[in-house]
């Protein structure tokens, strides 16, 4: 779905500034080529600018983009982090560069921190709190985190909202979806980059982690779905100091888990770690459909007796029930090593497992799968990386142009991260041990009494309201059907290669009745004896003759070409 560049002919001169020095960069990095092939010097008048740089160090192409992101700042970062998780629209070799992204910078002014503070939540920050730390704890492309104490002693931390962050966002949203509008429309080659697809993904997740309304409420969601389990630990929100660009939260003292030896030293276990921070991200996926979709070590704090405590709930991850039941199947089959129970899940989850579509489909991603399953599932099942197989059975999937929801590649960037975080705490860890208790009992409470008793009642539900309403339509149809207004159209199918048959028999039928009207006025002429004459024998005889013969020998050659005799 390119874009026109003439819809964004005013913000391009609007943003003028901007473009240049993402221009600029772009030439540094060693890709003027593409300056100069979408026509972007021309059409914002750059011309001081030589496209014509060789890139500054011999890197790759992929490892160049990279650097690119990284140099036009924090929407660029989250842009490329986006992307890192979508191998269906991207190169797998761009993805695994991707993923290096780091995100952070350096941290605005306490004088900013504070007059956010006091527009967001109309008091002055020395009411609010009883002490509160002018150097953050922690900075990101979107806020900082500082450390406070409310006036009844509580410890939190205050998530603020980068100055004119959602400004610059939104301009760089605008640059972004031109340029990738421009790529598309003039660069060949890159059919298999969905780069306004890329970018419109990243403008929806961003979005959502721009809205601390909406993370404080997935803390709350967070919290009741984990309640009764003392193994985990959500930080407590305090809403009435929290606003659309303000958090505050308890502030959580604990141990990263990626600090191996600080762990140790204070005790923990870091295989149970590792097993609950598995069944953890399991439980949310699995049975309540609602997983936080960027656990990385940074967002994982351990406190004391093992209790996990993510951090971090801007961007969360959904799966319906049905797509779990499909999950649920996908993983068994897995454990089976079933290569055809492997592609139908698949295809449930890319809802493309209709009996209308091609029925080519089906064998092709089968002889796919199968191969895939030949080529790596032979190792011993902890020895199998499962977040990774996930995502390399997703570019088969995009191989064979099958999309499946956007949640699930959350669900990937979930597993990968927590499957890493394991695999460091505990060299015995294997992912898949976990994940087939949680498949095992969706698959068994789909065919439990209560799970049927309650399918029926919904069904019953819906086919009284069919009944109820079918009268009404009954009507209507009548009603259309006496006025004229319902047209009936019938449309053959597998028509055409019989039709294509009856042509090519009577062509033959009609070129051989020609043949024969032919000879046999060839043969009159012969025998009236008409001149112009040849050894005695009539001139148009004989061309009539050799025309004959030529023409019959043409439509023999042809039938035993198509291999009907």
């Amino acid at each position: 779905m390119p874009l026109p560049g003439s819809a964004f002919f005013g913000r391009r001169y609007r943003h003028i500034n901007r473009y240049r020095q993402i221009a600029s960069v772009l030439i540094r990095h060693g890709f003027g080529d593409l300056v100069t092939s979408i026509d972007l010097n021309r059409r914002l008048g750059l011309g001081g600018l030589s496209v014509n740089r060789k890139p500054v160090t011999p890197l790759t192409r992929w490892e160049r983009i990279r650097m690119v992101l990284e140099k036009l700042g924090p929407s660029f970062v989250k842009l490329g982090q986006v992307a890192s998780t979508r191998a269906d629209m991207i190169p797998q070799e761009l993805c695994t560069e991707l993923e290096k992204l780091q995100d952070t910078v350096p941290p605005f002014s306490f004088e900013q921190a504070r007059n956010s503070i006091k527009t967001e939540l109309g008091d002055s920050l020395e009411n609010l709190f009883a002490e509160f730390d002018e150097s953050p704890v922690a900075a990101a492309s979107v806020s900082q985190v500082h450390r406070a104490v409310l006036p009844g002693g509580e410890k939190v931390a205050v998530k603020i909202q980068r100055p004119r962050i959602r400004r610059t966002i939104e301009v760089d949203l605008e640059i972004m979806l031109d340029m990738a509008g421009l790529m598309d429309k003039h660069l060949h080659g890159l059919e298999a980059v969905d780069l306004v697809g890329v970018v419109q993904e990243f403008a929806h997740t961003i979005k959502k982690e721009l809205d601390f309304n909406a993370e404080a409420s997935h803390m709350e969601r967070f919290a009741r779905n984990f309640e009764s389990n003392e193994t985990i630990r959500i930080p407590k929100v305090f809403p009435h100091l929290s606003s659309l660009k303000i958090l505050t939260m308890e502030f959580i003292d604990g141990t990263k888990v990626s600090e191996l030896s600080a762990l140790t030293e204070k005790g923990l276990d870091l295989e149970v770690i590792a097993d609950r921070g598995a069944n953890l991200i399991l439980e949310q996926i699995f049975e309540h459909g609602f997983f936080h979709a960027d656990p990385h070590p940074g967002n994982i704090m351990i406190l004391p007796d093992n209790v996990v405590c993510f951090l971090d709930y801007g961007m969360m991850g959904r799966l319906s029930r049905h797509h779990r039941q499909y999950l649920s199947n996908l993983i068994i089959a897995v454990v089976h090593r079933d290569a055809e129970q492997i592609t139908k899940a698949f295809l449930d989850l890319a809802a493309k497992n209709d009996p209308d579509s091609d029925p080519n489909l089906n064998h092709a991603l089968e002889a796919d799968v199968a191969d895939f399953t030949e080529q790596h599932l032979y190792r011993p099942l902890k020895d199998i990386n499962m977040g990774r197989l996930l995502a390399q059975f997703t570019q088969i999937l995009a191989h064979h142009h099958l999309k499946i929801p956007p949640d699930f590649y959350l669900l990937i960037k979930a597993l990968v991260t927590v499957e890493g975080n394991g695999r460091k705490l505990s060299p015995n860890f294997d992912m898949i041990k976990h994940t087939r208790p949680f498949a095992k009992k969706i698959m068994a409470e789909r065919f439990s009494p209560g799970k049927l008793a309650k399918d029926i009642y919904l069904s019953g539900l819906d086919f009284g309201a069919l009944l109820q309403g079918l009268p009404a339509d009954i009507k209507d149809i009548v009603a259309q059907i006496r006025h004229g207004r319902i047209h009936v159209e019938f449309e053959h199918r597998g028509m055409e290669p019989m039709i294509k048959t009856h042509d090519r028999v009577s062509n033959r039928i009609s070129f051989a009745i020609v043949l024969a009207a032919l000879i046999i006025g060839s043969s009159l002429i012969v025998l009236s004896d008409i001149p112009p004459k040849w050894h005695e024998i009539p001139i148009i005889g004989i061309a009539g003759f050799l025309t004959a013969g030529a023409m019959g020998f043409w439509l023999l050659v042809t039938i035993i070409r198509h291999g009907k005799m």
